[in-house]
């Protein structure tokens, strides 16, 4: 049975199995990007690269009834230093589990490989900035962080919407742990990320959080002070950010059976 509960203003709900946790977070996105198109000519979503995301992935894909060519895609977030192909890219893998299995009007990556990285920076943030973000799906990090901002680096009043951040050893474990490096010195140290302020800017947001590993992560984006000791917390601020766990992620909170 699904639980519900609301904190603060975001609305979280846990599921029995990662799988139903998925297709409800799937349906979410689906509804509101329906709801959307329905006024708008196009859609513009961001969208979060790692194992966590599978199963909501999926869903969408499964989704052909949506005229994907009304929708523009940005990814989130991604390494610097990988070569173009690397399988480990996030890039790679949003082609893999998306980007290539739907028409979507337009697909905008970040180019980690860019001669001059401060050049991508201002292109991605130009090319954010031309109209509101209507979507954004995203995970929350084992560390609490969203998209690559880490609690060392997170900033709530960021005045970029683009930057290079470096990686804490957290994270980088997590993608040792998520299977995308077999281990953590051969994980890059630095990324380029969608700032916080870029990422709730948007209209909408659906988190998908499954796994024991990020229980501590959900306990403190729930239970703990807003701040970027746990950059996930402010999603608790958003007017319109819905939260879906499964089971094994919700087990260390507190009073919310």
């Amino acid at each position: 049975m699904t639980k519900r509960f609301q904190c603060d203003q975001l609305g979280v709900s846990i599921h029995p199995t990662r799988q139903s946790m998925g297709q409800a977070a799937g349906k979410a996105f689906i509804q509101a990007l329906q709801t959307r198109l329905k006024y708008q000519d196009h859609v513009r979503a961001v969208f979060a690269a790692a194992p966590s995301q599978s199963e909501f992935l999926h869903y969408l894909c499964q989704q052909k009834q949506i005229d994907w060519r009304r929708v523009i895609a940005f990814h989130m977030d991604e390494y610097l230093g990988l070569p173009a192909d690397s399988a480990a890219s996030f890039g790679h893998f949003l082609g893999e589990h998306l980007f290539d299995r739907l028409p979507f009007g337009q697909v905008y990556y970040i180019d980690p490989t860019h001669d001059n990285p401060t050049e991508e920076l201002q292109y991605y943030s130009k090319l954010l900035q031309e109209a509101p973000i209507d979507l954004v799906a995203m995970g929350i990090g084992e560390n609490g962080h969203i998209a690559f901002n880490d609690p060392p680096v997170a900033d709530f009043n960021d005045p970029k919407w683009v930057k290079i951040v470096a990686l804490d050893e957290v994270c980088r474990q997590q993608q040792v742990n998520d299977g995308a490096f077999p281990t953590i010195e051969a994980v890059p140290t630095a990324a380029i990320t969608l700032t916080i302020p870029a990422l709730i800017s948007t209209k909408e947001i659906v988190c998908v959080v499954p796994g024991p590993t990020k229980q501590q992560a959900v306990k403190h984006t729930l239970e703990g002070p807003i701040s970027t000791a746990c950059p996930a917390s402010i999603l608790r601020k958003h007017e319109a950010a819905q939260l879906f766990l499964d089971e094994e992620a919700a087990k260390l909170l507190e009073n919310r059976f």
